[in-house]
């Protein structure tokens, strides 16, 4: 079988240089494609030592240090925390494209019959591996910042009012602005506490263009990740929020507490 060593190195440079890049977008690093181009070519120099009768385990040692040697070139600035954290969020990054490609290449490549898979003679081109690369990497790193964004707003609650505790995940809700006498006021869909009946004051409050009420209790207390945050008033609201697991509407206000 031939092997062709400048398109090898230059396969391996590639996916060096996008797995470099993303680690400088995931963590907001300074970016600078001179520097990404040295590391990448570094990196594609390590696949000379598969050309070696060399043990596993220093394979693997030696893999490691190429890792470490790459990002110290293409972010040399930096302390011992700020190398170690480019180095976790590259082979996590490594991870999940490798693990791609091969899911692609199992389904494409293979039939199987139960938990017997064979060959159909089938073979992924380069090209495609090399145009899907960056799609999958850019698909990975917008939805990581997407979730990073939006959990960020999710806090484990815990009310305690009229001798119940109430527990479940909050939001912060940066359209929930009510208050009541100064109090902030969080939402939680009615039908989960059906064991409310009294102590409640009605107020009013505009939705659009129009005025509803609000039936709203005031609460012993409210935990906040383990933050015990007093004078809040608990809203029964009459529709299921949509937003994924949330059981309670944070007041916007409480981001100053939290």
């Amino acid at each position: 079988m031939k092997i062709y060593l400048d398109l090898v190195l230059l396969i391996n440079f590639f996916f060096d240089f996008i797995l470099l890049m993303s680690v400088g977008i995931i963590l907001k690093r300074k970016i600078n494609i001179k520097y990404i181009s040295l590391g990448a070519f570094i990196g594609s120099l390590s696949i000379l030592i598969l050309f070696f009768n060399i043990p596993n385990f220093l394979l693997f040692i030696l893999k490691i240090i190429f890792s470490i040697l790459m990002l110290l070139v293409a972010y040399p600035k930096g302390d011992l925390r700020y190398q170690f954290y480019n180095l976790i969020i590259f082979y996590i990054t490594s991870i999940f494209l490798g693990g791609c490609l091969y899911m692609l290449n199992i389904n494409m490549n293979y039939n199987h019959v139960g938990i017997i898979f064979i060959h159909n003679g089938i073979s992924i081109n380069f090209i495609v591996l090399l145009l899907l690369s960056p799609i999958i990497i850019y698909l990975y790193i917008k939805n990581t910042q997407m979730i990073k964004n939006k959990y960020n707003n999710y806090y484990l609650t815990k009310i305690k009012i009229s001798n119940h505790e109430i527990t479940g995940t909050g939001y912060i809700d940066s359209g929930n602005n009510l208050s009541f006498k100064g109090k902030p006021i969080i939402l939680i869909d009615k039908r989960k506490v059906i064991f409310l009946n009294e102590g409640y004051r009605i107020i009013p409050y505009k939705v659009v263009n129009k005025i509803l009420m609000l039936k709203i209790y005031k609460c012993e207390e409210v935990i906040i990740n383990n933050k015990v945050i007093k004078n809040i008033y608990l809203g029964l609201s009459d529709e299921k929020f949509n937003i994924d697991g949330v059981d309670i509407l944070l007041n916007n206000k409480l981001m100053e507490d939290l």
